[in-house]
């Protein structure tokens, strides 16, 4: 993957005032931030689910979501080279195809073994986007965190919803490439409220056509409005500042910490506690990404300057 960028100046949708406090967490701490809302955000869309299926969840929260940035942002629909609108329109399918693959598992299987399943397409990026041995080595810590997370299998879990999770993986990996894409050919969050559009639109019929007029109910609206704060607004938008300013592969590594903010959030939210084996799964994906974050920045890499991408 090229380390390149728009020539616009890397900024976010929020003011200058709160922009920078957001850069203050630094990228770490800014994936650890939008880990945390949107795995909350999930815990909410699991309760939502008996009120409109998950189609429809996947349906609020995106519409809400799009609107929302649409709002804010208000991108410019001109001034787009083919490859920039290319390059969006995979965006907003990867997004799109990501959530409904999450949301139709998390319906059959429970949310910690959904996101385990799930965070496996970003452990498989970071192995095929890093050049250094050490990191397949860290990698390869936190995927056996993953699968002692899972309780060491997955033979009694529903095998559609498995698979929608691991499709649902594919699909993240995906996302993580083209919102890194994204953030550097568009200015601002315009690219993620285009691409948060486009995925919109083409769930909508699927939603439409699954939950009806449960769609329309108000406290539905609200809830799903919430989902959709939580789970695409806020963590969207802090991992495509952070995607400016982290490499691709340690990104996907720190992605190996969702399972274990899943869990917290299943505790909190769900009542679903924690065993002793799960508890050190958890320790094994942090030190994993620790080990990860710290080799990246013991090589000193310089960010790097903004330049169009070939």
């Amino acid at each position: 993957m090229t380390a390149t960028s728009s020539t616009a100046a890397p900024t976010s949708v929020t003011p200058l005032g709160r922009q920078r406090r957001l850069g203050s967490l630094g990228p770490v701490g800014l994936v650890l931030a939008g880990g945390i809302s949107v795995q909350f955000g999930g815990a909410l869309a699991v309760t939502l689910m008996p009120r409109a299926g998950a189609p429809g969840v996947v349906t609020l929260r995106l519409l809400a979501a799009a609107i929302v940035l649409l709002l804010v942002c208000r991108p410019r629909l001109r001034g787009h080279s083919r490859a920039d609108w290319g390059t969006v329109i995979a965006f907003g399918i990867a997004m799109g195809a990501m959530n409904g693959l999450f949301y139709e598992a998390v319906a059959r299987i429970p949310l910690g073994p959904a996101v385990t399943l799930e965070v496996l397409g970003p452990l498989a990026l970071s192995v095929l986007a890093s050049r250094r041995a050490i990191n397949a080595l860290w990698a390869a810590l936190a995927l056996l965190g993953v699968f002692l997370l899972s309780g060491g299998g997955f033979g009694s879990l529903d095998p559609t919803g498995v698979g929608f999770a691991l499709g649902a993986g594919a699909m993240w990996a995906v996302y993580i490439l083209f919102s890194a894409r994204t953030g550097r050919r568009f200015p601002q969050a315009d690219g993620l409220a285009l691409a948060m559009a486009i995925a919109a639109v083409l769930f909508l019929p699927i939603g439409i056509a699954s939950a009806g007029p449960r769609l329309l109910d108000p406290l539905t609206i609200a809830l799903g409005s919430a989902v959709a704060l939580l789970s695409s607004v806020l963590p969207y938008t802090l991992e495509l500042l952070a995607l400016r300013r982290l490499p691709a592969s340690t990104f996907a590594i720190l992605m190996s910490l969702e399972p274990a903010i899943a869990a917290t959030a299943g505790f909190l939210i769900l009542g679903q506690s924690l065993s002793a084996a799960e508890a050190a799964a958890i320790a094994l994906v942090i030190a994993a990404s620790i080990g990860a974050v710290r080799t990246q920045v013991g090589r000193g890499t310089p960010r790097p300057d903004p330049a169009p991408e070939a």
